[in-house]
């Protein structure tokens, strides 16, 4: 990831169409960044915006959460776009505590629905 900050986008199950349309409104503010996501997160996003750029990590059950994370300790991811279903139980919600916990510990712009989002966007500075 090398060559400036990345913000990094996920979204659980029942909010990945959110997270497509969400792209497809805010194309021009996401196209000044590149985009790190989990796996079928990046996948949507694509299908939606294909000229974004966008690198796609490992699902987050299967550790895309972790890599995510991982970029936030060493500075190289600098906002987090993450829509959480939580009326659906997760298998790896210990993944995803830790992930926002970095989010926090390490001072970054989070957002965790749309609404929030929507008003962060605008905001970042690539």
């Amino acid at each position: 990831m090398a060559g400036g900050k990345c913000l990094a986008l996920i979204a659980h199950d029942q909010k990945k169409n959110e997270m497509a349309e969400f792209a497809r409104r805010n194309k021009d503010q996401l196209s000044k960044w590149k985009i790190v996501a989990t796996g079928t997160t990046g996948g949507r996003v694509l299908d939606a915006v294909p000229d974004l750029d966008v690198t796609r990590l490992k699902s987050g059950p299967l550790g895309g959460d972790q890599q995510i994370g991982a970029l936030i300790s060493t500075g190289e991811v600098g906002a987090l776009i993450f829509f959480v279903d939580p009326l659906t139980p997760m298998p790896h919600d210990v993944d995803v505590k830790a992930l926002m916990r970095l989010a926090i510990v390490y001072d970054i712009p989070m957002a965790l629905n749309e609404a929030t989002a929507e008003k962060l966007i605008p905001t970042l500075h690539a």
